[in-house]
């Protein structure tokens, strides 16, 4: 499983426990066209080595150059803008029309504590979003509730992404490794012996309970998508209800809309609100045509997408 935050957190970690300074880079403030989101890393190490990215290889030399100077000088921070607009912008290579500004940071107590860096590690693999807060006048960061301000810069770190699975069909067997592909962990739930008992999934263990019963011990959280995908209301149902009981950031049904219709009357029947289930994505996905197993996974995952990203 790909999770980029907590990969590149656990590095910066490592390379210091090996002896290394190390820098952390941070894309605070977009606009336009920019090449990587808000929040976007990478870190670099006091010998040029780094990992991640904050633009997509379009200013990472003049990053890394910055974030070795610091280093070199006992520890610091610097905030660096770029854009089209700048007379190095073809030197720097963002000529796609967007303007970013990127802070460094030294990993160090009085900047990026390495505390902190451990605390988001811990947070984030219990399941829960942290919130980390940097005085952008004296380069601190720390965890605390999101506040706004010209000085001050706030990124909410979700929980790992996880993709809960109802159903070790067809569908299934596409949408498990593009699901691992962009970072989700994937549990797999299907209490019929002959489907679970398949050897469908590589690295995969079906779990045979009932969706709820294994919903209840996997707790989904904001980071988890719900997909259903075995059009038995015997099975779909329970897992419904128990996404619909949770903060899931999306939750998908496979089926026409005849029988979206039909599932909604159901859960309404068990006491749900026209506002709790407009939360569920039914016929699930984003309409692309989708006529294949592989082609229905892509749509799911781009629904699945659309939600993550708040579209």
């Amino acid at each position: 499983m790909l999770d980029e935050l907590d990969d590149l957190l656990r590095m910066a970690r490592d390379w210091a426990s090996g002896g290394h300074k190390v820098a952390i880079a941070t894309v605070i403030q977009t606009w336009g066209s920019a090449p990587r989101r808000r929040g976007s890393h990478a870190i670099i190490r006091d010998d040029g080595l780094f990992e991640g990215s904050v633009s997509g290889g379009c200013v990472e030399g003049d990053v890394i150059v910055g974030a070795r100077e610091l280093i070199a000088t006992g520890g610091g921070f610097e905030r660096r803008d770029y854009g089209v607009q700048d007379e190095n912008a073809w030197t720097f290579g963002l000529a796609c029309g967007g303007t970013i500004s990127v802070l460094i940071q030294t990993i160090d107590d009085t900047h990026y504590p390495p505390e902190l860096i451990d605390r988001v590690i811990e947070r984030r693999g219990q399941g829960q979003a942290v919130s980390v807060v940097t005085d952008l006048t004296t380069g601190l960061s720390q965890e605390g509730e999101a506040v706004a301000g010209d000085h001050i810069y706030s990124n909410i770190y979700p929980p790992p992404l996880r993709m809960m699975i109802v159903g070790a069909v067809h569908v299934s067997q596409s949408l498990v490794p593009l699901a691992r592909q962009l970072g989700y962990r994937v549990l797999v739930v299907d209490p019929r012996d002959s489907f679970a008992a398949a050897d469908r999934f590589a690295g995969i263990e079906v779990d045979t309970r009932w969706p709820d019963e294994a919903f209840a011990e996997w707790k989904p959280d904001g980071g988890t998508a719900i997909v259903t995908l075995t059009h038995d209301p015997k099975i779909d149902d329970p897992g419904l209800s128990a996404a619909l009981k949770s903060n899931a950031f999306y939750i998908a049904a496979l089926g026409s809309r005849k029988t979206q219709a039909a599932r909604l009357e159901r859960l309404a029947a068990m006491g749900f609100t026209p506002e709790q289930l407009a939360r569920i994505d039914g016929p699930a996905g984003i309409a692309i045509g989708a006529a294949t197993p592989a082609e229905i996974a892509l749509s799911i995952l781009a629904g699945a997408t659309a939600a993550l990203r708040g579209i």
